[in-house]
């Protein structure tokens, strides 16, 4: 009779823990189900609700508008000469800070993929802002994945960017322009370049990073950004890499003929030069692709892939009515994703962002 009585308590104990977890939102349960420290998976909401955040954020991805290598340093990095911009393919970030007793921040992903773990450049971002500005405050930040992955567009770089812009944001400012642009250059190359006007002449291994005004005619640049389900590893294209094979034409030459006659133009006129082209096309598939991209579609004014794979972009002017062939393209390509979107930017101070 007693293990009786003791089994009706425990179900009636179950039942009613398991009505008060049904009652919570789902981000609630997230809370409940995903420990701070289960770091190496990602934890998706199941829906966002934006107004119960402190901060939310556009994440854009950039462009490499031609990309030069010069030469191979003794340690191993490249230095290269590229032509930046930011379009209006982005992923974004959602932050809140959390109560100053927490040690640890809590992210979270759309995409089970990425790990949320200390290798994550959203991560290293907010870790670094910690150590260099002194403030340890901790946040809540939810990662909406849109930009694609391993396809040189610069994705986890904006994110790491868009994560320090809200630290110093949702802190008060702690930090000035200068201060993010050089510390960034702690823990990636490329981050810099999300603290420009989202156009710039970068240089070095890509941290020194000059910010210039919009291009002309910007407005009327049509992207298209074609994702083959193939993914590259970046070493793997610089170890194929043959210096004597690079293009020879002044990288000031080529940004003199963009910030002169416009993104278009320049296309047109043969001035989309990616030195990672030919290591990445010998070890993909790549060069077909980009092929039927220029085939199909006599508006285009250039295809480039974007710095070392694997997404291939087309520009060509919005006042062309005609449709983008993108089905007879991906017929071939099983995977393929497609992006059409446009160049953006922001204004280069402190306070502002992308929108």
């Amino acid at each position: 009779m007693t293990f009786q009585l003791l089994g009706v308590v425990l179900t009636t104990f179950l039942i009613a823990r398991l009505s008060a977890y049904k009652a919570l939102s789902s981000k609630q349960r997230s809370s409940i189900l995903c420990s701070t420290k289960e770091s190496i998976e990602s934890r998706p909401f199941e829906s966002v609700d934006a107004h119960q955040w402190d901060l939310q954020l556009k994440s854009p991805c950039k462009l490499n508008l031609f990309l030069r290598i010069l030469n191979r340093r003794p340690s191993g990095f490249h230095d290269l000469a590229s032509l930046f911009q930011t379009i209006s393919l982005s992923d974004r970030i959602y932050m809140s800070k959390l109560p100053h007793s927490s040690t640890e921040d809590e992210i979270y992903c759309s995409d089970k993929s990425l790990s949320v773990g200390k290798s994550n450049l959203v991560v290293k971002a907010l870790d670094l802002m910690r150590t260099k500005t002194g403030i340890q405050q901790f946040f809540r930040l939810y990662l909406d994945k849109i930009v694609p992955m391993q396809a040189g567009l610069g994705g986890g770089s904006s994110n790491a960017a868009t994560a320090m812009h809200g630290f110093n944001v949702l802190c008060g400012y702690p930090a000035s322009q200068e201060n993010l642009l050089l510390w960034s250059g702690d823990i990636g190359s490329d981050i810099s370049f999300f603290f420009s006007s989202g156009t710039a002449y970068c240089t070095g291994r890509g941290e020194i990073v000059q910010s210039l005004p919009a291009l002309p005619l910007s407005d009327d640049v049509e992207v298209h950004v074609f994702k083959p389900a193939e993914g590259l590893s970046t070493a793997l294209v610089f170890k194929a890499l043959d210096l004597n094979k690079c293009s020879t034409v002044v990288p000031e030459s080529i940004l003199h003929c963009f910030e002169t006659d416009g993104a278009l133009k320049a296309a047109a006129n043969d001035r989309l030069i990616n030195d990672l082209e030919a290591p990445a096309f010998s070890i993909s598939a790549l060069q077909q692709l980009k092929s039927e991209i220029a085939m199909h579609d006599t508006a285009i004014s250039g295809v480039m892939m974007s710095g070392s794979g694997t997404s291939v972009y087309a520009l060509r002017s919005k006042s062309n009515p005609a449709v983008f062939p993108f089905e007879e393209i991906a017929a071939k390509f099983p995977g393929l994703r497609h992006y059409q979107c446009s160049f953006v930017g922001r204004t280069n101070d402190l306070t502002s962002w992308y929108q």
